[in-house]
């Protein structure tokens, strides 16, 4: 055993005085927690770790031996005690009865799938958490503490042509080498003969698969775990190929601003390629470990061979897309060709790899299109079906990168062949955990742009539209009330997934961004950065606007008046030109709402240029329908006048709107009262009685970015209280 310092290349984050205050199956957590937390040691939503634990039986209120392992789903990182199935240890021990005895009938690949049912019957203290398809492998190991881990440095062993003679040379004897197979019920008896064939052992290597490895005290097998780790990847340290790593470098990268102009031209268009069938989000990832993999000289044979570990290849697809580009001679339009071509290949070697595997009873082809793209001097573009899973995919093919490298580096890489990760892919088991999946939200896979998101309706949108599922660009003049906003949503949200530790560049669900609506040249560079962080753009809403109250006399100054139609008109227009590129590049539906004000339809005193705008807007939003058809729908949001948290409503206006209306107030009120008081007396103009608030318009702005409102475009939409005033004419 290392001590706790001598780690280099594994995280030691074990706290005696922590772990000391918890019950044993709380300790469980901790140490699952801790092993996640380090991307080096296992993947997101990969490995499962068990505690064998004394606990009372409900109903005798004996003492029986317990197993609590990670159950199926869920991450290590972020497990909580609900996620940890626990089952009747002699139960377990039972069912070996019953595998035997259906395998003598030759009938094993059956029982394996049979057999995960059968754990139900096993389930201690009627814990519903499903019980994991690796529950045997720790199961028929005769130690209180298992760890199955997925370390890049070890895979890199197991996915090795040599891989057996490497263990015997970098562990001796401490541990052994098993062959692949697919996880179950016979891998977890392989896993006890082993043991039984070579007693003392403390881990074995699974080829193509990862670590496991036990001990009868849980900080022992935690720190069992990072020294098995630890040994395989100083061995891979001292035997890296440096500058010849997979080969040399055929490419250089291009440089930063290069590489993200090609991007911004090229990602609407990639976006509507993969996302022929159902829409992905994207992830680019330009740092030095990939772009040492993508500018090799061995790239697309590696690229080709495709993953082996099988957690990888579930979330990358069997292989990536490598687009065999040459950064320093070829252009754009190249690249754009060649992006053209090898998406129509994929497909086709897609398909032919599923009609090469299937089996009679074979789910039905899934998605024929690439997860994850590899282009020469650019880096990498992984898709997902939200942000959270698109870091996933790109961390996976990270993952993928490592093992190559460690395996390369002392003998030759060896992915899974087609059948077997075919089986795994296609597997009944996967096949049925798709479909307990809930259904997708009304936005999911759909990024929503909300400009004016800083506060009031825009706030309230963007909270709106995230709340199911959109992925939102929080857009504000004020950069610091829109990150707040996006802040907001992380928080509420969380970053998702696949982010501690990994170095992959992005966001989570939400993004701040400042853009000045009248000025086209910073809204293009805002929807630049929302292609790098995104992919693409599906739906906009403009909640920004601006009103320039009058001087005394009741004059409004001409650039007062110009402003005005800046902000409210022109500004609706400049975002909707800039986006138009984007949305037929992609290829995709997308929405538009604008939004006006019912005082578009109403004439009075005092706000002749805010009003005047307004109506503009109107038509703006019935022209633009017409120019952007049949690919967006494009309709307007008119509010009546909406008080509350409006940045349009600072407090020395509301006090003037008091004083005007001979609404009685004290200087000692919070802002928020006094907008309260005048919102109540607007109220009493309307037909329903009640404020306007914001949440009224945010709910009508993303309904009508919905497939709820998919056949209406060119409209306006009232969201008043009813102002008779405002009727249709």
């Amino acid at each position: 055993m290392y001590q706790p310092g001598d780690y280099k290349h594994v995280n030691y984050l074990w706290d005696d005085a922590y772990a000391n205050t918890l019950d044993p199956v709380e300790r469980l957590v901790y140490r699952s927690n801790i092993l996640g937390d380090d991307q080096r040691i296992t993947n997101t939503g990969g490995g499962n770790t068990s505690s064998k634990i004394m606990m009372p039986d409900p109903l005798t209120g004996e003492k029986v031996d317990i197993m609590y392992v990670k159950g199926s789903g869920g991450d290590l990182r972020t497990a909580k005690r609900a996620n940890f199935a626990s089952l009747y240890m002699d139960k377990l021990n039972a069912l070996k009865g019953v595998y035997d005895s259906a395998d003598e009938k030759g009938v094993k690949t059956e029982i394996e799938d049979a057999m995960v049912g059968m754990y139900p019957h096993c389930v201690y203290n009627l814990n519903p958490r499903a019980s994991s398809i690796d529950t045997p492998l720790h199961a028929f190991i005769p130690y209180r503490h298992v760890d199955h881990t997925h370390p890049n440095a070890v895979i890199a062993i197991a996915a090795c042509s040599n891989g057996p003679q490497l263990t015997k040379e970098i562990y001796g004897d401490e541990v052994v080498w098993v062959d692949w197979q697919r996880p179950g019920f016979d891998l977890g008896l392989v896993l006890e003969e082993a043991l039984q064939m070579n007693p003392g052992i403390k881990g074995i290597i699974l080829g193509a698969h990862g670590l496991i490895n036990w001990a009868d005290d849980d900080k022992e097998c935690y720190e069992l775990s990072l020294t098995l780790i630890e040994k395989a990847a100083r061995y891979l340290e001292a035997h890296d190929q440096g500058d010849k790593t997979f080969g040399g470098q055929q490419y250089q990268a291009l440089p930063e601003l290069d590489a993200n102009n090609i991007l911004y031209t090229t990602l609407p268009t990639l976006r509507g390629m993969v996302s022929q069938d159902q829409r992905f989000i994207g992830t680019v990832q330009m740092d030095e470990a990939i772009m040492t993999f993508v500018n090799s000289k061995d790239a697309v044979r590696l690229a080709e061979l495709g993953t082996s570990c099988p957690d990888h290849f579930l979330r990358t697809k069997i292989k990536p897309l490598f687009v065999d580009w040459n950064p320093q001679a070829e252009d754009v339009d190249a690249l754009m060709a060649k992006l053209e071509t090898g998406m129509a290949q994929y497909r086709e070697d897609y398909a032919a790899y599923y009609n090469q595997c299937k089996h009679p009873d074979s789910p039905a082809m899934r998605d024929a299109n690439p997860r994850v793209i590899l282009i020469p001097g650019i880096g990498m573009i992984a898709w997902g079906k939200n942000k959270s899973e698109s870091r996933v995919t790109a961390e996976f093919y990270n993952n993928a990168v490592a093992v190559m490298r460690g395996a390369e580096s002392v003998g030759e890489y060896v992915a899974l062949p087609r059948q077997e990760a075919f089986d795994i892919e296609y597997w009944a088991l996967e096949e049925a955990k798709l479909r307990r999946m809930p259904p997708e939200k009304a936005l999911a896979r759909n990024i929503v742009m909300v400009i004016g998101a800083g506060s009031g309706i825009g706030e309230s949108t963007a909270l709106r539209v995230a709340k199911d599922g959109g992925q939102v660009v929080c857009v504000d003049l004020n950069a610091d009330a829109a990150q707040a906003t996006a802040a907001k949503l992380t928080d509420i949200y969380g970053m998702g997934i696949g982010v501690a530790g990994t170095g992959i560049s992005g966001c989570g669900p939400a993004i701040g961004l400042s853009a000045d609506i009248t000025n086209r040249e910073s809204v293009r560079a805002m929807l630049n950065q929302v292609l790098l962080a995104y992919g693409g753009i599906d739906n906009v809403i403009v909640t920004a606007g601006v009103f320039v109250p009058p001087d005394k006399s009741g004059h409004v100054s001409d650039d007062k008046w110009r402003f005005t139609f800046d902000v409210n008109v022109m500004g609706g227009y400049i975002v909707a030109d800039e986006a138009r590129r984007i949305w037929e590049e992609q290829g995709l539906t997308g929405t538009l709402v604008l939004t006006t004000s019912v005082n578009a339809a109403v004439s009075k005193k005092g706000s002749v240029a805010y009003d005047t705008s307004k109506a503009a807007a109107n038509h703006l939003v019935r022209e633009l329908a017409v120019e952007l058809s049949p690919l967006v729908r494009v309709n307007g949001l008119a509010p009546a006048t909406v008080v509350e948290g409006s940045s349009m409503f600072p407090r020395d206006r509301v006090i003037s709107s008091l004083t005007k209306y001979n609404i009685d107030y004290s200087d000692a009120e919070e802002t928020e009262a006094l907008r309260s008081k005048l919102a109540n007396f607007y109220a009493q103009r309307t037909l329903t009685k009640q404020p306007i608030t914001p949440d009224d318009q945010a709910e009508v702005a993303y309904l009508l970015s919905t497939d709820a409102f998919s056949k209406t475009t060119g409209q306006i939409f009232s969201v008043d209280g009813g102002l008779h005033e405002a009727f249709l004419r």
